[in-house]
């Protein structure tokens, strides 16, 4: 191992204390995009510990996290987009109910949001079983920061689909213009390839 485990140890503490405090971050977010961008900061927590502990599965784990979240979090933004263009605004509270004004973009913003809790068949989870086997075979602590940034993640990304898709439309928004195809076609080359990737994932 090219590190001495001395120097390895903080870094991959705080990595970990990252994931926790960035995910824990979420819970709280009023903002879409800023909890979208706080999300993509939590994997990256285990990009970056999975990088520094060095062994063949971590560097894996790393590599395939980090498409998999590329692809994840640029959909998520595209959704978002897609609200904010016709509601102009980003307050969580504010625009709930989408479900009943866009039913198919109702359907991405569930399976995008499944797919950043990693839900297989998805590479999102076949990068997180790596990185935390990894860190499980370096200390086995680790599994329950990992485990707790899991669950985290999985609260926080129901939360937004609920907050977004679920309740009542306000009376405001209910003659919005109707989405386009080509925010459908950009949607199918976000997720598509995340389906796909699992078949062969040497690509």
């Amino acid at each position: 191992n090219p590190h001495p485990p001395n120097l390895m140890f903080p870094i991959i503490i705080l990595a970990l204390w990252g994931i926790l405090m960035t995910s824990s971050i979420c819970l709280r977010q009023t903002d879409l995009k800023a909890l979208i961008a706080y999300s993509s900061v939590s994997h990256m927590g285990l990009v970056a510990a999975a990088i520094i502990v060095q062994t063949p599965w971590g560097l894996t784990g790393a590599m395939t996290l980090m498409v998999a979240h590329g692809l994840t979090s640029s959909a998520l933004f595209a959704l978002a987009n897609t609200n904010y263009e016709r509601t102009h605004t980003r307050t969580l509270l504010l625009v709930r109910g989408l479900q009943l004004a866009f039913p198919l973009m109702s359907t991405w913003w569930l399976l995008t949001n499944l797919t950043n809790m990693a839900m297989p068949p998805t590479i999102n989870l076949l990068g997180e079983l790596f990185i935390i086997s990894t860190l499980f075979n370096w200390s086995t602590p680790t599994i329950i920061i990992t485990g707790m940034g899991t669950l985290i993640t999985a609260t926080y990304s129901l939360y937004m689909f609920l907050m977004t898709q679920r309740g009542s439309i306000s009376t405001q928004f209910q003659l919005l213009p109707p989405t386009h195809t080509r925010e459908h076609l950009n949607l199918t080359l976000h997720l598509l390839p995340l389906g796909l990737l699992i078949m062969k994932p040497a690509l």
